[in-house]
């Protein structure tokens, strides 16, 4: 029974942490392509960036805990904003690493990404985003944002334990894609806002009351991230 068991884990163990053969060039090229149709045009991005709202409240929410803040509670709205609450001073650092983790999040979870699928990574990369997501339940505060970290969980779920190795590889390289594609567009819509006058309580400016640093070079480093992980994760992802 013990041995059993012993045997069932290891292989387990191996499954989820060995890596699996990268699929081909044209798959990688078709999911990059998957991605653009998503976040280019206006009526699927509208739908498609509560994806991208997940990951921008959950990176506040994570750095909210790393830096020693406690989290009361996360919300996402179906206008696609989203709002994370965490008590702790209200300056210093932990507070500017909390605030500036929001648009950042997207962009580096899918270089991070990218970084697990480069090492043939891809079941670990489908368990730990499943992961991430059961996290981010626990401290959902309003009933559409559960019910959209639901409906991610599950689509993570049901790829992971009922689809083969080929729909497995292209689902994590589709995902990943979105993130590096869909983390650099929010910061030229908060440009646009800003640049209209609208958006005054913006990560950048409430980063601009903290630091006394103009918003616009919080607005800069935003650009910066995401564009740099765009470009490295993509370099990782078509091997180049």
């Amino acid at each position: 029974m013990d041995s059993t068991a012993i045997t069932s884990f290891s292989a387990l163990w191996d499954e989820v942490f060995g890596s699996q053969p990268d699929p081909d060039l044209w798959v990688v090229i078709a999911t990059m392509v998957a991605a653009l149709a998503v976040v280019v045009p206006h009526g699927l991005w509208r739908l498609s960036r509560n994806a991208i709202t997940i990951a921008h409240e959950g990176g506040h929410g994570l750095v909210a805990l790393f830096t020693g803040r406690t989290l009361t509670g996360i919300r996402l709205h179906s206008d696609t904003s989203g709002l994370t609450v965490s008590r702790g001073k209200p300056h210093g650092l932990g507070m500017i690493l909390t605030a500036a983790a929001g648009y950042t999040a997207p962009p580096l979870l899918g270089l991070g990404g990218a970084a697990l699928l480069g090492a043939g990574h891809i079941t670990l990369l489908l368990w730990l985003s499943t992961l991430l997501l059961i996290a981010m339940l626990v401290m959902i505060r309003n009933a559409y944002g559960a019910l959209t970290v639901i409906l991610s969980g599950a689509a993570f779920l049901l790829v992971s334990w009922l689809t083969g190795p080929q729909v497995q590889a292209a689902f994590a390289y589709a995902v990943v894609w979105f993130l590096l594609l869909g983390g650099v567009r929010p910061a030229f819509e908060l440009q646009a806002k800003r640049s209209r006058g609208g958006a005054g309580d913006s990560d950048a400016d409430q980063l601009a009351r903290l630091t006394h640093v103009p918003a616009g070079l919080w607005l800069f480093l935003f650009h910066l991230v995401s564009l740099c992980s765009l470009i490295g994760g993509g370099r990782w992802l078509l091997e180049l």
